[in-house]
């Protein structure tokens, strides 16, 4: 039985063909390449986009809450704690009246791509006395 083995190597200039080559003859495979560059910004904007759930506060330019997204992550991990499939949370969001950030409704995909920041934001979630009141709320109905 085979097993792939994958390795991020940090490059700290110019990548060769030599250095190609070299891991090459040693079975490697080359399967990606990710780029980085720095670019100027404005002092006063903040860097990379907004997490879902989060909006810069217009008066003091911070990240604060989010209410209407807040309320779409607890939905979506009350979703995900009663097992639903991604498509059926996305109907039920959609049946809910729920839209994407981008104003669409909620697909199989858009609900996926909401995973990494449900882990980010889960720990936090699950020690609010909101999800507590939430929980005791859905064990009583079950």
């Amino acid at each position: 039985m085979k097993k792939t083995e994958r390795v991020r190597q940090v490059v700290s200039g110019t990548l060769g063909v030599a250095d190609v080559r070299e891991q090459t003859e040693k079975g490697w495979k080359l399967v990606a390449i990710e780029w980085e560059r720095e670019v100027e910004t404005a002092a006063d904007q903040l860097p990379g986009d907004v997490p879902f759930g989060l909006q810069i506060a217009p008066e003091a330019r911070v990240l604060e809450e989010n209410p209407a997204e807040r309320e779409i992550l607890f939905q979506l991990m009350e979703l995900i704690v009663q097992e639903g499939s991604y498509a059926r949370i996305a109907d039920e969001l959609n049946r809910r009246g729920f839209r994407t950030r981008l104003g669409a409704e909620w697909s199989q995909v858009s609900v996926f791509e909401m995973l990494p920041r449900l882990i980010e934001v889960g720990p936090r979630v699950f020690q609010t006395a909101e999800w507590q009141k939430r929980r005791q709320h859905f064990a009583e109905i079950r």
